[in-house]
């Protein structure tokens, strides 16, 4: 079914659906970090097992085995790829848990053994294809982050509350856009995508200084599940209805959602760069009580002004 886009000359245009709010962030297009190459690698379990089939018993069952471990290994890959991409976007980020794509490599050179050696080959040969195959995979797609990156004094425990925060926030952020697609609407469902890139600044700046979790609770919380229940309402009165009103009040709102959390970050980036000045006031003032030489600040002086 052919969907109309919306733009600055849309007759639609001018009911306040399509207008920016002040200090939001531009529409971002998130890229899923698993490319091609990523794919493809679920292609030599279904070549494995489909030349399996004729090998007999035991042939076919090495096959079979080999095909489920090269599966796995692809799976992995996505994974630990899908990681590494979330650990390189933030500031503060803990290492994974699980070392993904190192597994995947080492699943990879286990499944060409099995595979290798179900075609004749001597255990030795299938060893060396395997040793092989798993040093080929880390020069292709590299290791997991290995060391935590901007964790030096940061509470651990508060930390942990921040991401267990985020975590939630993106589950109600999920059933908002599952929701509002059930409206069959183009422009709603980039508004919530617009909304959704908000929130996800200040998601960020949670997570980069979880002392902010207690002050914007109210936002990751309360306020989104009122926008998830919204959404949801929306989605259910204008698939039957096609109710233009209907749209243009969700719009509002969503409206003044988006300037409310809009600025609630920067309300936070301010106060972290106030905490920063202050602790360097302090500083500045122990140093020199402790008669060391600082040089002068380039702040305007009187004369300046």
């Amino acid at each position: 079914m052919a969907q109309r886009f919306g733009g600055k000359f849309s007759p639609d245009e001018g009911n306040g659906a399509g207008t920016p709010v002040k200090g939001a962030p531009p529409s971002r297009q998130r890229i899923d970090p698993v490319g091609a190459r990523a794919n493809l690698m679920f292609a030599p379990a279904a070549i494995v097992l489909f030349t399996s089939l004729a090998s007999g018993a035991a042939g076919l069952a090495l096959g079979a085995a080999s095909a489920a471990v090269l599966a796995l290994s692809a799976w992995l890959l996505r994974h630990g790829l899908r990681a590494e991409a979330a650990y390189a976007d933030r500031k503060v980020a803990r290492r994974p848990g699980i070392p993904r794509k190192l597994f995947s490599s080492v699943l990879a050179g286990i499944g060409i053994s099995l595979a290798s050696y179900s075609g004749d080959s001597g255990l030795i040969a299938a060893l060396l294809y395997g040793v092989v195959t798993t040093g080929l995979h880390v020069l292709s797609f590299g290791l997991d982050p290995m060391r935590d990156k901007g964790m030096e004094g940061i509470d651990t425990f508060q930390q942990d509350r921040a991401q267990r925060t985020v975590a939630q926030a993106e589950g109600l952020l999920a059933q908002m856009a599952d929701a509002v697609r059930r409206a069959g609407d183009r422009r709603a469902d980039a508004r919530v995508e617009r909304f959704q890139n908000t929130v996800r600044d200040m998601l960020r700046t949670i997570e980069d200084d979880p002392r902010d979790l207690t002050s914007a609770r109210r936002y990751t919380g309360v306020y989104l599940m009122g926008a998830r229940d919204a959404t949801i309402k929306f989605a259910d009165i204008y698939a039957r209805s096609r109710d233009d009103r209907a749209r243009s009040d969700y719009m509002a709102l969503l409206d003044d959602l988006e300037a409310n959390f809009a600025a609630k970050t920067q309300k936070l980036l301010q106060d972290d760069q106030g905490d920063l000045e202050i602790e360097i006031s302090v500083l500045r003032d122990r140093l020199e009580r402790e008669g060391v030489p600082l040089p002068q600040t380039s702040s305007p002086t009187r004369e300046d002004r």
